[in-house]
């Protein structure tokens, strides 16, 4: 059994869902099963930490307060093949207020030609903000889609613009 909770935030509802030592899952909603049925099937038996819940918590509640690092400092847990899971982890290191291309992200995953496979990491990213899916761009700096609607992304982005200026 997971843990869970939802939060307030200027975005909207913002769920997150742990496990014993990691985020799980997490995202503009307030359906925890919504969530719950983005984690990956041997990941759900977990059981949830109070501890990691409140440093998800306070992660998000730092991001929108203006410290927009505050989420890569909390563990995520994400299962898939093995070039997914690496995707996830570099992603993880594209600073606040950094966008970068599909095309840049595969090159930093290191296969340059994996373009798709990349856009296919942010599209099964369960764990929204944590790993900030929502910084990779089409070429051309087109927003491309986001989970939680392009609105939303766009808000995301802007917002760590104007908080790295």
């Amino acid at each position: 059994m997971t843990t869970a909770e939802t939060l307030t935030t200027p975005d909207g509802p913002f769920s997150v869902v742990v496990a014993d030592d990691a985020v799980l899952a997490a995202g503009w909603t307030d359906s925890i099963d919504e969530l719950v049925a983005l984690v990956h099937p041997q990941l759900r038996t977990t059981t949830g930490s109070p501890a990691v819940l409140r440093a998800a918590q306070e992660a998000v509640r730092a991001y929108y307060d203006g410290d927009l690092d505050a989420p890569a400092a909390v563990p995520v847990r994400q299962r898939s093949g093995e070039f997914r899971e690496h995707a996830w982890k570099v992603l993880r290191d594209v600073e606040p207020g950094e966008r970068i291309s599909y095309t840049e992200f595969a090159e930093r995953s290191g296969r340059p030609a994996a373009v798709r496979a990349v856009a296919g990491a942010c599209a099964r990213n369960a764990a929204a903000l944590f790993v900030p899916c929502h910084r990779v761009l089409r070429s051309g700096g087109a927003l491309g889609g986001f989970r939680y609607g392009t609105p939303l992304k766009t808000a995301l982005l802007d917002r760590e613009a104007l908080t790295r200026r």
